[in-house]
């Protein structure tokens, strides 16, 4: 049977190759998107984990993703220091704003007082100086190299405010442009701050504090940094969903192009299986030889497709500074919507193949 399914799919190459093109889309589909949401995901993450404060202090609503809330009022700082476990409390503002220079058509940026936040994260300037003025930031090591630009040179946010790069900061925390937080406050008409990171003694337990601030600042929302890190998916907004609806799409997509493919296969085939059923082939040969075609069109699919989506993510990587990272589970589920796709897609025509009556098909044709 083997032989006979190579040869079917080498006869007709073009549109053996087309079908294959189709199942690789599915594949390209789910392991590139999945990739890069992976990628976009596990760099926040990284970045949250930076962070040494073990609790963060904020008001509901004011952390989900592209929120530019300033809820917190600056009065909780001292109120949070008070706390018996508490060895430092810092404000951060935190805002998005508008920019068609960055990938996704918008910048997160952080207002904070330098000193008291690189101390209590073990954040350093590694060259230049902190922000002071309110014209001036600095940005991580990565923004730098994304943006080309050096220290000194002249920065446009909030659609046509300049401010000039005085310094560069590393590890990478939270947002990747800090300015002051006066500075931010300014620009933002307020008073107040997005969040406040809360700093725990030795030895303090984080959940006990957290408890704590929770019965005396009842109305708020304290949430440990950990947790943070661990449900970083769940932070962007629709993951989730678009990540099922591009694996449904994938096995769509894979499923179509096999289904029109074989049942033009077999329309033009008709007097080749009228052939193989006068000479005694049973309705089980005739479905396991057009199954067994899809099967490879499948497998040569997942290759095609894991290859294209290699190359094109390092090629986007490159172009955009965008980060992949390819999931196991994901890749298996990518294999297994191709292939199942196909041979789902080619049920029916290979049902329709074994209703063929050899004897029509020799007075017919």
């Amino acid at each position: 049977m083997l032989e006979l399914v190579l040869a079917n799919l080498r006869v007709r190459p073009f549109r053996t190759l087309i079908s294959v093109i189709g199942v690789a889309l599915g594949v390209i589909l789910v392991v590139l998107f999945t990739g890069l949401a992976k990628g976009m995901t596990n760099d926040l993450a990284k970045r949250v984990a930076n962070w040494k404060a073990e609790i963060v202090f904020t008001r509901p609503g004011a952390m989900d993703a592209s929120s530019s809330n300033a809820s917190v009022n600056l009065a909780y700082v001292q109120k949070l220091k008070e706390f018996e476990g508490v060895e430092a409390a810092v404000p951060v503002l935190r805002y998005f704003s508008p920019d068609n220079k960055s990938t996704w058509g918008v910048r997160m940026l952080e207002g904070v007082d330098w000193q008291p936040f690189a101390a209590m994260n073990d954040i350093r300037i590694v060259a230049g100086r902190p922000p002071q003025a309110n014209n001036e930031i600095i940005l991580d090591e990565r923004q730098m190299q994304d943006d080309r630009v050096n220290i000194g040179d002249d920065y446009e946010l909030f659609g046509g405010k300049h401010y000039t790069i005085v310094g560069v900061f590393s590890p990478p925390s939270g947002a990747r442009i800090k300015m002051t937080l006066a500075a931010l406050q300014e620009v933002e008409q307020t008073e107040k701050c997005s969040y406040i990171l809360v700093k725990l003694k030795t030895g303090a337990d984080p959940v006990a504090v957290a408890n704590k601030i929770n019965e005396a600042l009842p109305g708020n929302k304290i949430t440990l940094t950990q947790e943070l890190v661990a449900d970083a998916q769940d932070r962007i907004p629709g993951l989730s969903t678009f990540l099922r609806v591009l694996v449904v799409l994938g096995a769509f997509v894979s499923t179509v192009f096999v289904l029109l493919s074989m049942y033009t296969t077999i329309t033009e085939r008709r007097k080749e299986i009228g052939i193989l059923k006068s000479l005694g082939a049973s309705t089980g040969f005739i479905i396991g030889t057009i199954e067994g075609e899809a099967f490879m069109i499948g497998i040569l699919g997942v290759i095609l497709g894991g290859v294209v989506a290699v190359v094109a993510s390092q090629l986007i990587g490159r172009s955009f500074s965008l980060t992949f990272e390819f999931s196991t589970n994901w890749i298996i589920t990518a294999v297994a919507i191709a292939i199942l796709g196909s041979l789902f897609g080619a049920l029916y025509p290979a049902w329709r193949a074994s209703l063929i009556d050899p004897v029509e098909v020799m007075v017919n044709e």
